[in-house]
């Protein structure tokens, strides 16, 4: 997630260079920030599909190993507001470069790492420069294009999450499961090596904010609208990473543990669609799209819950589940963007947070349910949360999610 959605709120102008405003989007530049944010989503979902092997060869049970994406969460959401604060007058793209450098070391770390707490450890600080390029990646893009674009430019930029869902995290498991997991990993730092060349050769800099730009960051919770999209960003986040940390587990359960790939492929394709159509159409239907969005995983949630020996119900659901989720990111975004108005900036900062205390609140919930109850508590619990969630998306008319979306 990321603190920067919009480009207004510098002290300095904001508006595209010509060239950029003649040309549309400068996709060059986009599709940088688009594997930026693939690198950021692999490094962030990977161990859901290695998650057997990376316990095994550390010696530790599986809920425990599920806490390495807890972990990286929660670097993520404690150091997001304060390094958003303590970053806001740097230039955009040295601090893009500090964000991409950061995962190239700490996925070296837990590629050679073969001691539990270094490769958490290593995990953590990943979270950390997460939570660096999440402070940017979107506002970067918007500042990039005029305003009738910048739409479309998030929607670029957040392809790289349903890639890294449809491609990676399948790809990394094909390969962990062949290679061993720590060639993922490994792979990992070498196309963060070569996006830290692609972003100094094709992304323009921009400057930061100046201080007196700055708006506080609990202030935004007083702009109606605002509250509800954080609610709903927890809430929705929360449910899907449940699900998502331990599918491997949960299809070990089916006696589909060696589908995980496919299962992760089917998921990621959907999640390509949705975000190609939710670009299409967010600045019209954000309401439409957010209730569909969540309705949908409810559904892929309930059709997991059955008990049925059935891959194609799997695989069916897995589509339900990427369709709804694979534009959640972007909507969100644009909602709490939107809501946000001149707190814009706070707004994203409390999102960034929000988002990633759920993941790191997926991990554990999802480990102590793994304990209690066994894998089948995933798909119940994501579907009792998911409740609220649609509650509140259709009790937000007036402020967070108005019909004919929010331009």
């Amino acid at each position: 997630m990321t603190t920067r959605i919009t480009g207004t709120r510098n002290s300095e102008p904001t508006a595209p260079p010509p060239d950029v405003a003649r040309a549309g989007l400068p996709l060059a530049a986009l599709l940088a920030l688009a594997t930026a944010v693939f690198v950021t989503s692999l490094t962030e979902t990977l161990p859901a599909g290695v998650l057997p092997a990376m316990s095994s060869d550390l010696g530790v049970g599986e809920s425990a190993m599920g806490q390495s994406v807890t972990v990286y969460a929660a670097g993520t959401a404690l150091t997001a507001i304060p390094l958003s604060a303590a970053t806001a007058g740097w230039r955009r793209k040295r601090l893009l470069l500090t964000a991409t450098a950061g995962f190239a070391v700490a996925n070296t770390v837990t590629a050679v790492s073969a001691n539990y707490p270094l490769t958490m450890v290593a995990r953590f600080l990943a979270g950390v420069a997460a939570g660096l390029a999440w402070a940017l990646l979107a506002g970067y893009a918007r500042r990039l294009v005029p305003v009738p674009l910048q739409g479309r430019a998030v929607a670029v930029v957040m392809t790289g999450i349903p890639v890294a869902l449809s491609l990676g995290v399948p790809a990394g498991t094909f390969l962990g499961e062949t290679l061993g997991w720590r060639v993922t990993f490994s792979l990992m730092t070498v196309l963060a090596v070569v996006l830290l060349g692609w972003i100094g050769v094709a992304v323009p800099d921009l400057p930061g904010r100046r201080g007196e730009g700055r708006v506080p960051m609990l202030g935004a919770l007083r702009v109606p609208g605002v509250s509800p999209v954080l609610f709903v960003t927890l809430a929705f986040v929360l449910a899907h990473t449940i699900l998502y940390t331990y599918i491997a587990t949960f299809l070990d359960r089916l006696g589909m543990g060696g589908s995980t790939d496919v299962v992760l492929l089917v998921f990621g394709a959907a999640s390509l669609v949705s975000i190609w159509f939710t670009g299409a159409r967010i600045d019209r239907w954000l309401r439409a799209l957010t209730l569909a969005s969540v309705l949908l995983v409810a559904v892929a949630a309930g059709l997991l819950a059955v008990p049925a020996d059935s891959p194609a119900l799997v695989h069916a659901a897995a589509a339900l589940w990427g369709l709804g989720w694979g534009g959640a990111p972007t909507l969100l975004q644009t909602a709490v963007a939107d809501a946000g108005g001149e707190s814009a900036d706070a707004a994203q900062a409390l999102l960034v947070t929000l988002w990633n205390a759920a993941m790191a609140g997926g991990g554990v919930v999802g480990g102590v349910l793994l304990n209690r109850f066994g894998a089948g508590a995933f798909p119940w619990s994501a579907g009792v949360l998911l409740v609220p969630v649609i509650v509140t998306v259709w009790m937000a008319r007036g402020h967070g999610f108005p019909p004919r979306g929010t331009r």
